[in-house]
């Protein structure tokens, strides 16, 4: 897992290369995210320091500034990264209809699932728990 951190947009300033979790940029030295090269590895930022609040999702490549990676008006900054570890185990995500893991459920195993009427499940999801994989 390797990343680029950029304090200006389109890849200017100073530079930080990451290549594990960091749950606070600014303790780790980086004063603002204006840019982003994701050189390997999917990587997810959020707004707080923690992995807390909005999660914004980096695949390989470049995002020269912060509406490249998000449309959201409501936050332009990343505050702490980690990178996804992909595991090759078994996958299985339960979706509930209703908050606090209660209602109708249906289990996701191993497959993609296009749609959730085709399985027989007519209902919204407000609650999702992974049981394994990632």
């Amino acid at each position: 897992f390797q990343i680029a951190i950029f304090e200006q947009e389109n890849f200017q300033g100073r530079c930080h290369e990451l290549s594990g979790a960091c749950p606070n940029l600014k303790e780790a030295g980086v004063e603002k995210v204006g840019s982003i090269l994701v050189h390997s590895g999917p990587w997810v930022g959020y707004e707080q320091a923690s992995c807390k609040g909005e999660q914004f999702v980096f695949e390989k490549g470049e995002y020269p500034r912060w509406d490249s990676w998000t449309n959201s008006r409501r936050s332009d900054s990343i505050t702490s990264l980690r990178p996804i570890k992909v595991d090759s185990q078994e996958h299985k995500i339960v979706l509930y209809e209703n908050p606090s893991f209660t209602g109708k459920k249906i289990e996701i195993i191993d497959d993609d699932v296009p749609s959730f009427h085709a399985h027989g499940y007519q209902e919204k999801v407000s609650s999702v728990r992974v049981q394994s994989g990632t």
